[in-house]
C-alpha cells in the first residue's frame, strides 16, 4: 500500500506527462491511501482546468466518474485530533501549504511507528522533500 496526493492522482484523471508513469504506479498498487481532502483538492484542480479552456464540459465529468471510481476503492483517512496534531507540528518544521500539511500528517498518521515502511507518491517537489525528512519513502 503506498499513500497517494493529489498531485500524483490527477495524471490519472487527465492527460499530462506523467500519466503513463503515474498509471504503472497505480497498477503496481494492491491498495492506495489517501486524505479525507483529496476530492475536494482534485475537484477544485479539475474545475480550474475546465475553466481555463484545458477541458472540455466531457473531459470535466470523465475525469470526475474515474476519480470517484478511485476513491470507492481507496482507503482514506479521516480527519482524527491526532492527524490536526501532526499537521500542527509539520507547519512549524517545514515550509508547508496548510492542505499539504494535513496529507503528510495523514500519511505520517497512517504509518505510525513505521514511517520508513510507507511510501508517499507525490509529483509535489516540496511535499516530496517534507515527506523525506519525515522518514518516508517517496515515489518518484
Amino acid at each position: 500500500m503506498k499513500f497517494w496526493d493529489s498531485s500524483a492522482l490527477l495524471p490519472l484523471l487527465v492527460k499530462e506527462a506523467t500519466s503513463a508513469s503515474m498509471q504503472n504506479c497505480f497498477e503496481e498498487d494492491d491498495e492506495i491511501a489517501i486524505w479525507w481532502g483529496i476530492e475536494t483538492e482534485c475537484l477544485s484542480a479539475l474545475a480550474r482546468r475546465e475553466r481555463e479552456g484545458m477541458l472540455t464540459a466531457a473531459q470535466q465529468s470523465e475525469a470526475e466518474k474515474r476519480l470517484k471510481e478511485i476513491l470507492e476503492t481507496a482507503i482514506e483517512i479521516n480527519p482524527f485530533s491526532e492527524i490536526k496534531k501532526i499537521a500542527r507540528r509539520l507547519l512549524r518544521m517545514h515550509p508547508l501549504r496548510a492542505a499539504d500539511s494535513l496529507q503528510l500528517a495523514a500519511a505520517i498518521f497512517l504509518a505510525g511507528e513505521n514511517v520508513s515502511e510507507l511510501t508517499m507518491v507525490t509529483l509535489d517537489d516540496r511535499l516530496r522533500l517534507c515527506a523525506q525528512r519525515e522518514g518516508l519513502a517517496t515515489i518518484p
